[in-house]
């Protein structure tokens, strides 16, 4: 399995970098007017991939930031993986074409199931699944909706179909600061058979520690937003623990 890599995650909504608490777009912190100075920084602390998510485009239902992505990615040297709205094979072709090493597919994985295996079939490992889950069930459409999927049955499914990296979170977890659902985060990986990165609740360096004991079951790394904002952990201490 691959080793534990710390994610630093870049939320956009109205061209600047945000926090939504457990996805409520009615509490939101704006962090950075900036994105793209914000996504210099994480490179500069050591971050070896950025971590975006579109939340106009999950809301909307189709990518909204294309533009300030592109430059995003093209600003930075390490990998760039977006979420957020991906629903055609013309999103998804877009968003290579702007420079994203990996697009990941959520609300598209519960209502298209067509769109994506085909995406996987083409792409492979430039596509992850994100699965968030809400007392166990799959969440969709930037959360406002819940499903009557389970996040294991989802995840074992589609790995079937070729998916190789799965982003898990517990939306009870997210924006909390209380720490992540690590029993189901290594649940996922060990039922998918792969790769899964933790998201959701990451609030300090013990969170990191514990999530990284299950490397080998799968648990490839975390995403963390708030605690990077906020000091709580420090990307390059992080990085530098867990190269």
């Amino acid at each position: 399995m691959s080793n534990f890599i710390i994610y630093p995650a870049i939320d956009i909504r109205g061209g600047k970098a945000v926090r939504l608490v457990q996805g409520d777009y009615n509490r939101e912190t704006v962090y950075n007017d900036d994105p793209v100075s914000a996504a210099k920084d994480w490179e500069t602390q050591g971050g070896e991939w950025v971590h975006l998510v579109d939340l106009d485009g999950a809301k909307a239902g189709h990518p909204v930031n294309d533009e300030l992505i592109g430059r995003i990615a093209r600003s930075v040297q390490v990998p760039v993986q977006v979420g957020g709205g991906l629903r055609t094979e013309a999103d998804v072709e877009r968003l290579l074409s702007l420079g994203v090493s990996r697009v990941i597919l959520g609300t598209a994985a519960i209502e298209d199931r067509a769109f994506v295996s085909k995406v996987l079939a083409k792409h492979g490992g430039k596509v992850a699944i994100g699965i968030d889950a809400r007392d166990g069930f799959v969440a969709t459409r930037g959360w406002l909706e819940t499903s009557q999927v389970r996040a294991e049955d989802l995840a074992k499914e589609l790995a079937a179909e070729g998916a190789e990296t799965f982003i898990f979170t517990d939306i009870s977890r997210d924006g909390m600061m209380g720490g992540p659902n690590v029993e189901a985060i290594v649940r996922l990986a060990q039922i998918s058979g792969r790769t899964v990165i933790a998201s959701g609740g990451v609030s300090k360096p013990e969170d990191l520690a514990n999530l990284s004991k299950h490397a080998a079951d799968g648990v490839g790394g975390a995403i963390v937003g708030k605690a990077l904002y906020t000091g709580s952990i420090s990307l390059a201490e992080a990085v530098a623990a867990y190269k």
